[in-house]
């Protein structure tokens, strides 16, 4: 998979293989990216200025603070990586996307989606905004990582490179890690009291079901005068799995109480919303 990223400050993602520290230097992306997975290349946005300034922002029409991302640089810059116009783009295979406040939120089911394409093109926004041109001729979508103002994409950017690759096959230890935690892939199997009827062991994880992940701990046992639930050192599998399935109700309804509503739960579960 291939990511292209646009910005006026390349340096912020330094190569893997670079000598500089950046962002994607860390971790299983790191890994991902030296093992050929994936590939990122960073495209400086003032080398496709034509002016002796290498300007690429001008002020807003209308006027106000601020200025704006002019669009010849992007359309110019964009269109160098041979990327098919958006008329005729195959989003199943690519996508060219706007990082902005303006965005739809980004979540962990636009990164699977994301994850199955051939390659994208992420255009980090700057200053107060992008020419609007740029998401209307250019642009498959524009997204945001969260509901609050950055002072350019390259942070979301980054976000959405190391979401993306962690998902890619071979990146992460366990081929199903990144299916049971939170925001993980929705199963009707997921409530861990009906995963089976067996004795065997639990995951370490579960699919969340649209929850947040439970609590984990390791050893030791005993830290700092708090000790782990005993329910996870007696042994009884069944019960480690009900234990794990209410704490992440419970966690769920203290941080996140929105997801409950389209969350899949049982009669069970509901009881035990209820109770708390």
């Amino acid at each position: 998979m291939r990511f292209d990223i646009v910005t006026i400050f390349p340096a912020f993602f330094s190569s893997p293989d670079a000598s500089a520290t950046g962002v994607l230097n860390f971790g299983v992306v790191a890994r991902g990216l030296r093992e050929g997975v994936a590939e990122v290349h960073t495209h400086d946005l003032r080398s496709f200025t034509h002016d002796r300034h290498r300007t690429v922002d001008d002020r807003p029409f209308g006027g106000g603070e601020g200025m704006v991302l002019k669009p010849e640089p992007i359309f110019d810059c964009v269109e160098s990586l041979q990327v098919a116009p958006k008329s005729g783009r195959d989003t199943h295979r690519q996508s060219v996307i706007l990082l902005s406040a303006q965005g739809k939120r980004f979540s962990q089911a636009t990164a699977r989606r994301l994850a199955t394409l051939d390659r994208v093109v992420l255009i980090c926004g700057r200053y107060e905004g992008v020419d609007e041109r740029v998401s209307q001729l250019l642009c498959d979508e524009e997204l945001s990582i969260g509901d609050y103002v950055l002072s350019g994409g390259e942070l979301a950017a980054s976000v959405v490179v190391d979401s993306v690759v962690r998902l890619l096959p071979g990146v992460l230890g366990h081929a199903d890690s990144s299916k049971f935690e939170s925001f993980g892939e929705d199963d009707a199997a997921s409530n861990p009291t009906t995963e089976s009827n067996s004795q065997d062991p639990p995951r370490a994880t579960n699919a969340s079901g649209g929850l947040l992940d439970y609590p984990h701990y390791t050893r030791p046992a005993e830290f700092r005068g708090v000790a782990i639930p005993e329910v996870l050192a007696e042994g009884d599998h069944a019960a480690v799995r009900r234990w794990r399935r209410q704490a992440a109700l419970a966690k769920t309804l203290a941080n996140r109480p929105d997801l409950l509503e389209n969350a899949e739960l049982s009669d069970e579960d509901r009881e035990f919303l209820a109770g708390l």
